[in-house]
């Protein structure tokens, strides 16, 4: 997935030549910094990727039977509905957060907020909160003008470009989105678009 996006990041870069780059001297393993029309063709194609995982996640939780959201493959592991509201979780603070726009306050801070948000994981719960969530995430991320998502910026403890934290959010959903693919098959639940 990394170079797919890193591939739409070059792709995206590529027709604005070299204005879209900042002239500071950046590490070679890191992304190109993009321009604002640059930053904007990231962000079109992360909240593309975003539709194409809320439409898999949302048919995948439909499909699971309500009583199998307790199901866990381990002591200690996410359940099946815990695993979809840390996904709603991520929709509400994390993939906001990377693209420049505020996080939800529907979840407190701190480690404790996000363990009792996941908890209350009943298939309406999970259902709800994909909803809101999903719905929160993208019209916050829409919401950010343009010239504030170009460059870098200070986020998650160092100096960033959308490129970065779109690839990185992207991955972790993407990785989520296995997972319950795992859960579903353990369960004998097949995901509706493969059928």
């Amino acid at each position: 997935m990394r170079r797919h996006l890193a591939l739409a990041a070059a792709l995206a870069l590529a027709p604005l030549g070299t204005s879209a780059l900042a002239q500071a001297p950046r590490p070679a393993s890191a992304a190109p910094v993009p321009d604002a029309a640059a930053a904007a063709a990231v962000r079109q194609n992360f909240l593309t990727d975003l539709d194409s995982l809320q439409a898999k996640f949302l048919a995948l939780a439909n499909a699971f039977p309500a009583d199998k959201y307790a199901w866990r493959p381990g002591a200690g592991v996410r359940s099946v509905g815990e695993a979809f509201m840390h996904v709603a979780s991520e929709y509400y603070t994390f993939a906001p957060v990377a693209m420049g726009a505020p996080r939800s306050m529907v979840i407190g801070r701190g480690r404790e907020a996000f363990q009792k948000f996941e908890q209350a994981s009943t298939k309406e719960d999970v259902l709800k909160h994909l909803r809101e969530g999903f719905a929160y995430a993208r019209q916050n991320i829409a919401a950010v003008p343009t010239d504030s998502i170009a460059g870098t910026r200070k986020i998650f403890g160092g100096d960033h470009t959308i490129i970065e934290t779109s690839a990185a959010v992207a991955d972790d959903l993407h990785e989520h989105l296995g997972q319950l693919i795992a859960y579903a098959r353990m369960n004998g639940v097949v995901p509706p678009w493969s059928k």
